[in-house]
């Protein structure tokens, strides 16, 4: 199974790579917590970062759990820390940076479906989770918020360098090879070497840390996730159910589908079910107006209609 992170137990403390976009393949932090929690109290911490970011709520479960631990926490970004990766950095009681490294900040976005009272939840939720993030930097330059926010408001990267004169790292250390594969293109104001960095072909891993074997032959490697691909299937995912549901005319069930990850199948037999039971009676002994006895069924209807749709 593919994980965005790893925990290797060493003859003193443990080291966590996070290489790859938090909360992806479907593991959030709750398994990385747990898996925390399996260590040592005191035990010292090697975290390695080379991460585009990912999910800021995870992000911030990971930072707190890191600053509750009574162990030190040792950050060395291999490469990137870029957005909720870079947030997670700042746990570290010492953070190294290679020559070459750069840490990115910037304000949280999401993404909902919905009302306005959906829309408005969501910009609260931003505004109270960037407020989370804003003092976590803070706290680790000793920079003023505000000269913090404006940092955030406009993306802003930081080479080793800019990041150690401004607080956000205590060590700059020797140029290393980035090993990893980033889709940086969702970044508005990515650096033009950072984006030849991560795309460029036949990079040799960082050193010190693990590489995947080569395949042998007659086998099939898995093919690593498209971000990009996987964001795609999510939205039309999401824009079908929203269609299906407001055919049906029961908008206000698409929430509860796409919060329980249901399938499109199911989706089309609850709609059915819900119109059938929302139909009147019509019988012989109390006639309404509507279709006739020879009249298609609505059921029928909407299934041939989905059918068509999906």
């Amino acid at each position: 199974m593919n994980n965005w992170y790893s925990i290797c137990a060493l003859n003193e403390g443990a080291e966590i790579s996070i290489y790859d976009e938090i909360g992806a393949y479907g593991v959030s932090a709750k398994a990385f917590l747990a898996d925390l929690g399996k260590l040592p109290d005191k035990a010292p911490l090697t975290l390695r970062l080379n991460s585009p970011g990912g999910s800021v709520f995870d992000a911030v479960a990971i930072y707190n759990a890191l600053q509750r631990h009574a162990g030190t926490v040792t950050v060395s970004i291999d490469g990137i820390a870029a957005s909720a990766a870079s947030y997670i950095a700042m746990a570290g009681d010492e953070i190294i940076m290679p020559e070459n490294a750069f840490l990115m900040i910037h304000d949280p976005s999401g993404m909902v479906m919905g009302t306005a009272a959906d829309m408005r939840s969501m910009a609260e939720a931003l505004d109270k989770i960037g407020g989370s993030l804003l003092r976590g930097y803070a706290a680790k330059s000793g920079k003023a918020e505000d000269e913090i926010a404006a940092l955030m408001a406009k993306e802003t990267w930081l080479d080793a360098g800019e990041a150690l004169e401004i607080g956000f790292a205590d060590t700059m250390s020797e140029p290393v090879k980035m090993a990893a594969r980033f889709d940086v293109g969702q970044f508005k104001n990515t650096p033009p070497e950072i984006i030849e960095a991560v795309t460029a072909k036949d990079e040799p891993a960082v050193a010190g840390l693990e590489t995947k074997p080569e395949s042998t032959p007659g086998t099939k490697a898995d093919p690593m996730p498209d971000s990009a691909a996987i964001r795609n299937e999510a939205m039309t995912y999401a824009k079908t159910v929203v269609d299906l549901c407001r055919l049906a005319g029961q908008p206000q069930m698409a929430a509860g589908f796409l919060a329980s990850e249901a399938s499109l199948e199911d989706v089309r037999k609850v709609l059915i079910d819900a119109k059938a039971a929302n139909e009147p009676d019509i019988s012989s002994t109390h006639p309404q107006q509507g279709p006739t006895p020879q009249a298609k069924p609505w059921g029928d209807v909407i299934a041939r209609t989905f059918k068509r749709k999906g």
